[in-house]
């Protein structure tokens, strides 16, 4: 551990939104500076991925526990399934003490309506607020704002997010839903009530927040208005006022 990590922050750590690749070496250097000059402790929830099975979970927490090993950091899987484990007091001490907590893929409504308002997802913004960083990749970055899409449901319109980013809706994986089912897109396109329409490219991210983001990784960031997408590439500085 060096002299700076673990040392108490007065002020919220950065947030990164991830268009894709949570745990891959792609954005192993994203995930290092994230975690960098912070308690060595890389907190995961798999909760989105909950609705797939078993077999899903089990994929991303060794995912997860080995792109931890990778950056030399000690993995904490918090296995958070189901509102009945967000609101066991274990798992939220589990949580408390991160350098980097990451919310991962999967169903964005699940995630939000497991985690809103229990003990682990106040656990998860306390700590935060304390200086941990927080990162949700696909489900996590959508999920951290007010509005969520029921793209399996589309008659339902949307759901309720997290609301920790309130200005922002998210679409992730922007770049394949462009080019590969562009419909999917309509969904988002709705009428947005003064929030900002924010899309990131696979293994891309969107870090700091909320107001202000530098773009890292591979491809790019969108500001979207109407018919109009503005693009923001690596390096760039994109501001989302509230």
């Amino acid at each position: 551990m060096t002299a700076k990590q673990g040392e108490a922050h007065t002020r919220p750590g950065p947030l990164a939104l991830v268009g894709s690749g949570e745990y891959l070496e792609a954005m192993a250097g994203l995930e290092a500076e994230l975690i960098k000059d912070r308690a060595p402790r890389y907190v995961q929830l798999a909760t989105a991925a909950a609705p797939e099975g078993e077999h899903r979970l089990a994929y991303w927490h060794e995912l997860g526990r080995a792109q931890a090993i990778r950056l030399g950091v000690e993995p904490v899987i918090v296995p958070v399934n189901d509102r009945a484990d967000a609101n066991n007091p274990e798992f939220a001490d589990m949580v408390r003490g991160a350098g980097l907590i990451y919310l991962s893929g999967g169903d964005p409504g699940y995630l939000a309506d497991t985690l809103r308002d229990t003990t682990v997802w106040r656990a998860i913004v306390e700590t935060w607020g304390g200086g941990a960083a927080l990162a949700g990749c696909s489900a996590g970055a959508m999920a951290m704002a007010s509005w969520i899409p029921s793209l399996r449901h589309p008659r339902r319109g949307h759901t309720a997010g997290l609301g920790l980013l309130p200005h922002l809706r998210v679409v992730p994986h922007f770049d394949y839903f462009r080019r590969a089912i562009p419909h999917v897109l309509d969904h988002f396109l709705a009428p947005r009530d003064g929030t900002i329409l924010v899309g990131i490219d696979e293994e891309t991210a969107l870090v700091g927040g909320p107001d202000e983001w530098r773009v890292a990784g591979r491809q790019a960031a969108w500001i979207i208005t109407g018919e109009q997408r503005t693009a923001h590439h690596p390096g760039s500085v994109l501001r989302t006022p509230r």
